[in-house]
């Protein structure tokens, strides 16, 4: 098969950066008045997730560092839902593969399933909040806030959902999904309420990341404006975040998937799969072929999100942890997402067999385009197809010259974008 060569593009994003995180969290942590708030020697929950935010290994410690100078006693809560699968040893393995532990953090780390039913909504669904979290004098929420990959409205991922999800254990993720995409919004607000009420959640940093994966702002929020507080937050977070560079594609090659890029493996506000049954796909961006090649290591085998792709390769597929996805897919109830696309033994041939569903279609013509990921889309390959459009962007260079479309030995692709978006995982922790 003829392929297209490839130019590489690169998108200049907005790029907002805070000077000193630590500078930024002991800010936000003494407008919120926290010393004043707790008597000494309180003891303080500072909550960690399963996300690859960057510098949260900074954040974390500058939290727990200022927390201690007030003279209360930190710790750590493991707060994500029913990822790590749903056990304390699978929590303590994604912290720790985020640089989380008890050495680098210099507090202990609570983890477990365990949780407390506070209190009941109107139409009789559980508060549920981690033990941990309850018995503490103070709960500090952190969290990013950003667009979600299956929840629409005001509030998305972020203080609340990090309250009501996160604190919540696999039986609060496993009733708030239970609700159906529809209900999530309002599910949200009314449990998330009667948690800010009933439960020692004093507050939030709330973390805004630009395009390149950077830490914009951090924002302090007392827990009773989570609500209020986070529509706007959430408005600032999209206006920042990366997108493809063009809505209309005839394949899409994404080099990793995991849950160091996205909850779903793949974002979906990238793609524009959104694959929930009964409820439509995005109209943009249209893209006719996805095809992955690999998942990350961080993800521990959880490949929830694989069901976005049409094609991908075994290896891929080797890796997949059915235990750790299925509990992911049947938690969020969106069993779409699960379901193992086609695959080959090697890349080139997954990448092949995908153009050649497309049917006749001149090779000059094929609008190709290759990312590392769903969330580092600042360096990426496109076909000649996309040049007309592209080189008239502003804010978007292409090179001059076109390189092959080349594998390597193994029948890899030798074209690759990971190493960039590998250091900017590195740098993240």
């Amino acid at each position: 098969m003829q392929l297209p060569r490839l130019y590489r593009v690169t998108q200049q994003l907005a790029r907002p950066q805070i000077a000193s995180v630590k500078d930024a969290v002991c800010g936000e942590l003494e407008k919120l008045g926290i010393r004043h708030n707790l008597p000494k020697g309180a003891k303080v929950g500072v909550t960690a997730g399963s996300r690859g935010i960057n510098n949260i290994v900074q954040i974390l410690q500058a939290a727990v560092g200022y927390l201690r100078n007030c003279g209360f006693e930190p710790f750590i809560i493991a707060a994500m839902g029913s990822h790590g699968g749903g056990n304390a040893n699978g929590q303590l393995a994604v912290l720790a593969s985020l640089g989380i532990t008890p050495a680098s953090m210099g507090v202990p780390i609570m983890a477990g399933a365990d949780t407390v039913d506070v209190g009941k909504t109107a139409s009789g669904l559980s508060a549920y909040i981690n033990k941990h979290a309850f018995s503490a004098d103070g709960v500090i929420v952190i969290n990013r806030v950003k667009l979600h990959t299956g929840l629409f409205g005001s509030i998305q991922s972020g203080l609340t959902k990090g309250s009501v999800v996160g604190l919540g254990g696999p039986a609060g993720a496993a009733q708030f999904h239970s609700q159906g995409i529809e209900e999530l919004p309002n599910t949200l607000r009314h449990i998330g309420s009667i948690l800010i009420e009933k439960t020692p959640i004093m507050a939030g940093l709330a973390i805004i990341e630009n395009g390149y994966d950077e830490t914009a702002r951090i924002v302090g929020v007392p827990a009773k404006e989570f609500l209020n507080t986070e529509p706007a937050l959430l408005q600032e977070a999209s206006s920042l975040m990366a997108r493809l560079p063009a809505d209309d594609l005839d394949v899409l090659i994404i080099e990793e998937m995991g849950k160091n890029y996205s909850g779903t493996g793949l974002d979906t506000n990238i793609v524009g799969r959104l694959r929930v049954q009964g409820f439509p796909d995005p109209q943009k961006p249209l893209v006719r072929r996805i095809v992955v090649l690999d998942l990350s290591e961080e993800s521990h085998g959880n490949a929830n999100g694989v069901g976005c792709a049409d094609f991908v390769t075994d290896k891929l597929v080797a890796k997949i942890d059915l235990d750790a996805t299925y509990l992911n897919i049947l938690t969020t109830l969106f069993l779409q997402r699960g379901f193992i696309p086609l695959h080959f033994p090697t890349e080139k041939k997954t990448i092949e067999t995908a153009i050649a569903t497309l049917g006749a279609i001149d090779t000059n013509q094929l609008r190709l385009m290759i990312i590392p990921n769903t969330l580092h889309l600042d360096e990426l390959y496109v076909s000649e197809a996309f040049l007309p459009e592209l080189r008239t962007r502003p804010g978007i260079q292409v090179a001059k010259q076109s390189l092959p479309f080349e594998f390597d030995a193994s029948l890899n692709m030798a074209n690759r974008l990971l190493s960039h978006s590998a250091q900017c995982a590195s740098h993240a922790l």
